[in-house]
C-alpha cells in the first residue's frame, strides 16, 4: 500500500492518520511544532485545544451531539479520546485538554503505521496521495501556496479565545455551583451579577482598550466566536441576553434569578483551571485583568492564559473540493479541518475523519465515499463543497445543514431526535471499509 502524507497534527490530521492506519495505510505525518509555532498554540502535542476544552452538546436532539455519535460509530480516535479524558460540564463533552491530547498522540504512535515528523512543510507534497489539514493557523509559505491553488480571495476572519483562570483564586462566598435547569451534575461555578454590577461591567468593557489590527487588516468575526466586547457594542443587553444570561440559576445568597452571570467551566479534572465560558476577548491584558476582576467572585482572580485574538485561514473550498474532500482538479489530494471552512473541534475532527477514509481508497484506487446530505458528516461535506446558498463563511453543524425529514414535525427536540434516528440508521448503510 502507498504511504499517505498528512500535513497537520491538529483534530483534523490526527482523526485522518487513525483512519488511514486502522486501513493498514502507513502514514507520515507532519506537524511543525515546536520547530514553527503558532501565535495560539502553547505546545507541541497532537490534537492540542487552542480555544476551549469543550466539545459542545452531547445529546443527540442537538446537531453537534448528533455528529460526535457518528464520528463514535465510525470509530473516531478523537471521539474515542475525548470520552475517555471527560470532565464534568453538564450537559456538554468538555475534556481535560493535556490528557486529551496526550492519548490521541499516544494512540496513532501504538498503530505502529504512524511516523510524526517535526518539520514545517511549505509547499504541498507531490506524492500520489495527501491531505492538507494545516489549519485555521497554517504558516504563511505554504499558505501562499494554498492561495494560489485555492484562488486569492479575501478569505478570512480573526477568532478570539477566552481566558482561563485558576480554580483556588475564584471567592466561593460569592460564586455557587451548578447547571442551568439543574440538568446533569452541579458543573460550573457562577458569578452572579445584580443590576447595578453588570451596568457598571458593561461600561467598563465598551470602554476598555483593545488590540488594534493593522492597517491592512479587516477584522471579520465568525459569530460563533464573537469577542465579548464587540458583543456588548450591539447593545447594552446583548450580554445579559447572550453567555451572560441568567436563565435556569439560582443565586443561593438570594434564592432568586441574578440579573446576568458568569459561567466558569472546569478545564482539567483536579479542578486547579477554569475557562471564562463565551468570554472570548480582545482586549489587551491589562484591561483583562482590570475589567474582568469586577465580576463578583473574581475580584482576585488569577489569569493563568489571558484571552487573545488571532487570524484563522480558510480556502474557498466549493471552488476547489468535492463532497469527498478532494480537490476536483487534482485527485489524491485531499483539504480537511477549518481550513475547508468547517468550524469547531467536532467538525473538524469529523471532516478528518471523512477525508481519511477517502484518502485510503483513493491509495488503493478505490471510488471515494460520499456521505448523504441526510447524515451530520454528510451535510458537513455538502456545505464544504457547494458553499450553501450565499457567501462561503466558516459553519458549524446545526440541523440546518441536514437534509429535511419528508414529514412535517412541529416540535423542534420531536424533529431533531427523528433526524437524529434518520442519521444513524442511514449511517449504517454506508460501506466505508
Amino acid at each position: 500500500m502507498r504511504k499517505v502524507i498528512i500535513v497537520g497534527g491538529g483534530l483534523a490530521g490526527a482523526e485522518a492518520a487513525w483512519q488511514l492506519a486502522k486501513r493498514g495505510h502507513e502514514v507520515c505525518l507532519y506537524e511543525m511544532r515546536p520547530v514553527t509555532m503558532t501565535p495560539a498554540h502553547k505546545t507541541d502535542r497532537l490534537a492540542e485545544l487552542v480555544c476551549s476544552n469543550s466539545l459542545r452538546a452531547a445529546n443527540l436532539e442537538n446537531a453537534v451531539g448528533l455528529l460526535k455519535e457518528e464520528m463514535r460509530r465510525l470509530d473516531s480516535l478523537i471521539m474515542k479520546a475525548a470520552d475517555a479524558t471527560a470532565v464534568p460540564a453538564g450537559g456538554c463533552l468538555a475534556v481535560d485538554r493535556n490528557a486529551f491530547s496526550a492519548m490521541v498522540e499516544t494512540e496513532l504512535l501504538a498503530t505502529g503505521k504512524i511516523e510524526i515528523l517535526r518539520e514545517e512543510i511549505k509547499e504541498i507534497p507531490e506524492d500520489d496521495v495527501v491531505i492538507i489539514a494545516s489549519g485555521p493557523l497554517t504558516a504563511p509559505a505554504l499558505a501562499e501556496e494554498l492561495a494560489s491553488l485555492a484562488g486569492r480571495e479575501d478569505l478570512y476572519f480573526y477568532d478570539a479565545v477566552a481566558p482561563i483562570i485558576s480554580g483556588d483564586s475564584i471567592d466561593r462566598n460569592i460564586a455557587f455551583c451548578a447547571s442551568r435547569y439543574d440538568k446533569g451534575e452541579a458543573a460550573y461555578i457562577n458569578c452572579p451579577m445584580n443590576k447595578e454590577e453588570y451596568d457598571a461591567f458593561y461600561e467598563a468593557i465598551v470602554s476598555a482598550k483593545v488590540y488594534e489590527p493593522h492597517e491592512f487588516e479587516t477584522m471579520k468575526y465568525f459569530e460563533g466566536c464573537m469577542p465579548m466586547e464587540e458583543m456588548a457594542l450591539r447593545g447594552r443587553e446583548t450580554m445579559a441576553h447572550g453567555p451572560m444570561k441568567p436563565v435556569g440559576l439560582t443565586d443561593p445568597r438570594t434564592g432568586g434569578m441574578p440579573y446576568a452571570v458568569v459561567q466558569l467551566r472546569m478545564e482539567d479534572r483536579e479542578g486547579r483551571l477554569y475557562n471564562m465560558v463565551g468570554f472570548q476577548t480582545h482586549l489587551l491584558r491589562g484591561e483583562q485583568e482590570r475589567v474582568f476582576r469586577m465580576i463578583p467572585g473574581l475580584e482576585q482572580v488569577e489569569f493563568l492564559r489571558y484571552g487573545m485574538i488571532h487570524r484563522n485561514t480558510y480556502i474557498h473550498s466549493p471552488k476547489i473540493l468535492s463532497a469527498t474532500m478532494e480537490a476536483k482538479e487534482c485527485p489524491g489530494l485531499f483539504f480537511a479541518g477549518q481550513l475547508t471552512g468547517v468550524e469547531g473541534y467536532v467538525e473538524s475532527a469529523a471532516n478528518g475523519l471523512l477525508a481519511g477514509i477517502n484518502a485510503a481508497r483513493a491509495a488503493e484506487n478505490r471510488e471515494r465515499v460520499v456521505f448523504p446530505a441526510e447524515t451530520a458528516i454528510g451535510a458537513l461535506a455538502h456545505y464544504v463543497s457547494t458553499g450553501g446558498s450565499g457567501k462561503f463563511e466558516p459553519m458549524n453543524i446545526t440541523f440546518g445543514l441536514i437534509a429535511p425529514l419528508t414529514e412535517r414535525i412541529r416540535k423542534k427536540k420531536e424533529k431533531n431526535a427523528k433526524i437524529a434516528e434518520r442519521s444513524l440508521s442511514i449511517l449504517k448503510t454506508i460501506n466505508v471499509s
